[in-house]
């Protein structure tokens, strides 16, 4: 099938509006002038808002990892421990990466299951200089909680960071309320502008902890901060001007829209795809409890019993829907549907449409029609 016929449903990049993709083709400008100024400005006032904050933003050119990168690299030394909770493969990064610059203290559950909160408390006794977590854990659809572990770390006086790549603009995520000292998303997530922009909340509190010179060149938090003060707003280093243009066009979408009505459909998305996956006898995967629930930017999946990986994913590829598997230890075990950024009810109702139909032909579905049915039940439809 032709790639512009294609439905992409992964948990990102997501699928762009023409409108954003239309305004990446306007005329290049210099990065040092006013006009790349204003557009930058304006980016960072809209990014208060969509991040739920009063903290200062930066916009980086990199993918979300570099966020994360740029958030430890800016205050773990050597000698400093770091916090590192994870129950999927976006928490092990922030244990590899504390790794690279300090000592990390892992806080290990298994994949797809709840954090343990004395686990983490116990471990932040230790004099941790900070805490790294992921809110949206993408590899097995489940959502952490980050104002439990904000409080845990704020009583121990550690700074707390959140990957929050999958979950800010999609899942409820409040950076100010949560007391979240550094927030990071990337621009091919809820935003719903093409990969290549990490986007970082800085509170006072971090700023005011960071080391003196970051272990980091590129990823420098103080120096993008100190850039982007300036006036006209600058980033450090030459910036991919094209995305900047995207991502301004995609938060005014986003406004225009309603913050919190993004939020509120993309759960509705969410729990569209879990009521058809009910109606299918199909699994989900992670494990929720009274401190943990299910992601609205992405739902994950147990793969049904007596059909591959290659038939179900590869079967609903040859129709023109996209999806993702599982990554590492749940290759061939889960499939992943992504319902951020600007994906729509039709969007749903062809992906569970098409799921259907690759099930049907693998002899593996009871009754057809049932998964749309309790899809389109939830979206009104």
């Amino acid at each position: 099938m032709d790639i512009e016929e294609t439905l992409l449903m992964i948990p990102g990049p997501v699928k762009v509006a023409p409108r954003v993709l239309r305004a990446m083709s306007r005329p290049m400008i210099s990065h040092r002038s006013g006009d790349f100024g204003a557009i930058y400005e304006d980016c960072r006032n809209l990014l208060k808002d969509f991040f739920e904050t009063n903290n200062d933003m930066v916009v980086m050119t990199g993918s979300g990892t570099v966020g994360m990168d740029a958030a430890v690299a800016g205050l773990i030394g050597r000698e400093d421990k770091i916090v590192t909770i994870s129950n999927g493969k976006f928490g092990e990064r922030f244990t590899e990466i504390g790794e690279r610059y300090g000592k990390a203290v892992p806080v290990k559950s298994e994949w797809g299951t709840p954090i343990d909160l004395d686990k983490v408390e116990a471990a932040l006794e230790d004099g941790a200089k900070a805490v790294a977590m992921v809110h949206n854990e993408t590899s097995v659809g489940l959502i952490n909680p980050a104002n439990e572990i904000g409080k845990l770390a704020h009583k121990h006086d550690a700074v707390f960071i959140v990957d929050g790549i999958s979950s800010i603009g999609g899942n409820e995520f409040h950076t100010d309320a949560w007391d979240v000292d550094i927030a990071i998303t990337g621009s091919q997530k809820a935003l719903a502008v093409p990969p290549g922009l990490a986007v970082v909340s800085v509170s006072p509190l971090a700023e005011e902890r960071f080391q003196d010179k970051s272990a980091s060149y590129y990823a420098d938090l103080k120096a993008h901060l100190k850039s982007a003060r300036k006036s006209p707003a600058q980033t450090p280093y030459t910036p991919a001007v094209p995305l900047f243009y995207a991502l301004q066009e995609a938060l005014h979408m986003a406004k225009e829209e309603g913050f919190e009505a993004r939020k509120t459909r993309t759960a509705k998305l969410a729990e569209s795809v879990r009521a058809a996956a009910k109606a299918l006898d199909i699994e989900l995967f992670p494990q929720v409890n009274e401190y943990s629930q299910y992601s609205n930017t992405v739902t994950a999946m147990k793969m049904p019993a007596g059909i591959t990986d290659d038939k179900l994913r590869g079967g609903m590829k040859k129709q023109g829907v996209v999806v993702s598997g599982g990554q590492e230890k749940l290759k061939g075990k889960i499939f992943r549907i992504g319902t951020m950024g600007v994906c729509s009810a039709s969007d749903i109702i062809r992906t569970i449409q098409t799921l259907e139909l690759v099930l049907a032909k693998e002899g593996k579905l009871s009754s057809r029609g049932a998964g749309v049915e309790a899809a389109g039940k939830v979206l009104g439809l």
